[in-house]
């Protein structure tokens, strides 16, 4: 599934008097909302889902895939989902 059939579902869910524009913000919202509480908190708990974590990468050594020479691969951030029961077993 991609952002537009995400839309296109929340669309329907909301009704037939829902908007795409509508739709669209909504998801818009929810995205915002997640990016909004990983900078403030670190971290994002939706219940049933799973939890959004910002996690400090190490840095390390890895490997050029067209030299195969070896590179150092400098520290960053990213976020990690932690998959919630409720959708594990939905799965």
């Amino acid at each position: 599934m991609n952002r537009a059939s995400l839309v296109e579902y929340v669309q329907r869910g909301l009704g037939k008097d829902a908007s795409r524009v509508a739709a669209d913000r909504a998801v818009s919202l929810v995205i915002e909302g997640i990016k909004a509480g990983l900078q403030k908190d670190k971290a994002v708990q939706l219940i049933g889902f799973g939890t959004f974590k910002v996690v400090q990468r190490k840095a390390r050594l890895g490997t050029n895939p067209k030299t195969l020479q070896p590179l150092s691969i400098q520290q960053s951030r990213t976020v990690k989902l932690a998959v919630g029961k409720e959708l594990k077993s939905g799965l």
